[in-house]
């Protein structure tokens, strides 16, 4: 569900969430150490994923000449979609208790990478308001956990930003929470929104409470990680991947 936390990060449905959940990004080593050099975190272009379905409003099975759900396709109005997915810029969490295996392999390099574990509450706190210019007042951040749909059988009717908050039900493995932004109102006001994704300014001390090691991470990969977390006042926050663990048969 998408929930609004204090007046920085708010949705279109309105509904609480619980801002306590632990939720984890996974980074390659020189993503996270550039993120903590720069206090930055990158949202990309909801166009640049490899979900072919993100912001889809149904999925039209193979074997279907035509869906009755859309008696009209409006050519359009799909053109008019593709550019909010330009303008929209998105970052995605995964909500979890514990640390994912899956989730080390698919985003840090097959567990040779870093993970941060967060919680809303801490994204409200460390969250600074994106100005792509600095007269520019700045854009409202929504954020919430993504619901999945079986968009085979289904057909959304829901606000063009909330699309960007449901996906296929082939995806629920993912357990998403989403940030996003959308930047369509400040290009109708005349502000250059990037083709791709915008960099966010955070207080990492406020964001991360903790980073963890990834279990292949390279003694050299491991030493810059731990040099750009001192830098930056978090070196008490590493900790190691639990996969690092020692198994035992007897």
């Amino acid at each position: 569900m998408l929930g609004r936390i204090g007046e920085i990060l708010r949705n279109p449905f309105d509904e609480p969430i619980e801002e306590d959940q632990r939720l984890w990004r996974y980074f390659r080593t020189e993503r996270f150490v550039d993120a903590l050099g720069s206090g930055k975190l990158y949202f990309a272009s909801a166009r640049q994923f490899q979900d072919p379905f993100e912001g889809a409003t149904a999925v039209i099975p193979p074997e279907m000449q035509v869906d009755q759900r859309f008696p009209l396709v409006g050519e359009l109005g799909e053109r008019a979609f593709e550019q909010l997915r330009r303008l929209t810029k998105v970052s995605c969490w995964h909500r979890a208790d514990y640390e994912s295996d899956a989730m080390w392999q698919l985003y840090a390099g097959s567990w040779k990478g870093v993970a941060i574990r967060t919680s809303p509450a801490r994204i409200r706190a460390a969250v600074r308001t994106l100005r792509l210019q600095p007269q520019h007042l700045g854009e409202e951040l929504w954020g919430g956990n993504v619901r999945y749909v079986d968009l085979v059988q289904e057909r959304l009717r829901v606000s063009a930003i909330a699309r960007f908050w449901h996906k296929h039900m082939a995806f629920s493995w993912e357990r998403e929470f989403r940030l996003g932004i959308s930047l369509a109102y400040a290009e109708e006001f005349g502000v250059d929104v990037p083709e791709e994704g915008v960099n966010v300014d955070f207080d990492l001390g406020q964001l991360i409470e903790s980073i963890f090691l990834g279990p292949s991470l390279s003694p050299e990969d491991a030493l810059l990680i731990r040099q750009a977390a001192e830098r930056a006042g978090l070196l008490d926050r590493i900790k190691l991947s639990s996969m690092f663990g020692t198994p035992r048969y007897t």
